[in-house]
């Protein structure tokens, strides 16, 4: 089972050998004014994805993360670390995760009400940053051509920007966007920090691409290459691309 947790939004997901698309997906409809956690108990009561008898799950939860270079690492400073960055966390366990093929560990925050609820109903449970799928399919990518790449990824009205130097990431943050300018701003800003080439250098979009049929071409109004990652061709048409509304961090955790 595949839990995927934003703010304002739960979606399930499990392997079913059965469906046509090998995947069963379920968005699930939240209520607002109640925390995700008790979203979650009440989802468990009905929605027949998680009535499936399982002892594993995987949850992906959109939280921000910490990066930090895996030879600098040092496991009893990650609450410190963690909160000293991001000090309105409350109510959570910081939590981390390695990831030994972008040399880096992830240190992300998971509600403790949350956890409760998954551990109540699975016996072996995995969390990971939503990112994480995402990174390391788009890492592979970083590999093909010669020319430096700088990826942006869409998703819950968020931008992640991040590039990679061979195997390590030399930039990754994100931002809030609700328009096209914020989008474009924030892009070639990052642009200009990285002291990428205009002519040369790649910038690929990914996930919900805010306003696509604009953003686009306002891009290459000021880079040559842009480019918009398109699943369904990445993975071969993969059945499981085809279905409506599922995010690229949910296709990676099952094809990347």
């Amino acid at each position: 089972m595949t839990i995927r947790v934003s703010q304002g939004s739960l979606a399930f997901a499990i392997a079913e050998k059965d469906n046509q698309e090998q995947v069963a997906y379920r968005p699930y409809t939240i209520k607002s004014g109640v925390s995700i956690a008790a979203n979650l108990r009440e989802a468990f009561k009905t929605e027949s994805e998680l009535l499936q008898s399982t002892p594993r799950a995987r949850v992906l939860v959109n939280v921000p993360v910490l990066l930090l270079p895996i030879e600098e690492y040092e496991e009893p400073h990650n609450e410190t670390l963690y909160m000293h960055s991001f000090p309105d966390t409350e109510g959570c366990a910081i939590m981390s995760n390695v990831l030994p093929d972008i040399n880096a560990v992830a240190v992300f925050a998971v509600n403790k009400d949350l956890m409760t609820v998954v551990h109540d109903h699975y016996e072996d449970v995995k969390f990971m940053p939503l990112m994480q799928p995402v990174w390391h399919y788009l890492h592979k990518r970083s590999f093909i051509g010669i020319h430096r790449k700088l990826f942006a990824h869409f998703h819950d009205n968020q931008l992640e920007l991040f590039s990679f130097e061979r195997n390590r990431f030399v930039f990754s943050n994100r931002f809030d966007v609700k328009h096209t300018k914020d989008a474009l701003y924030f892009i070639l800003f990052v642009w200009k920090e990285l002291a990428l080439d205009q002519q040369k250098d790649e910038l690929y979009l990914s996930g919900d691409i805010i306003e696509r049929e604009k953003l686009i071409p306002d891009l290459q109004l000021h880079l040559r290459k842009v480019s918009a990652i398109n699943p369904a061709a990445d993975f071969n048409r993969a059945p499981m691309t085809a279905i409506k509304g599922i995010t690229l961090d949910l296709v990676t955790v099952y094809l990347g």
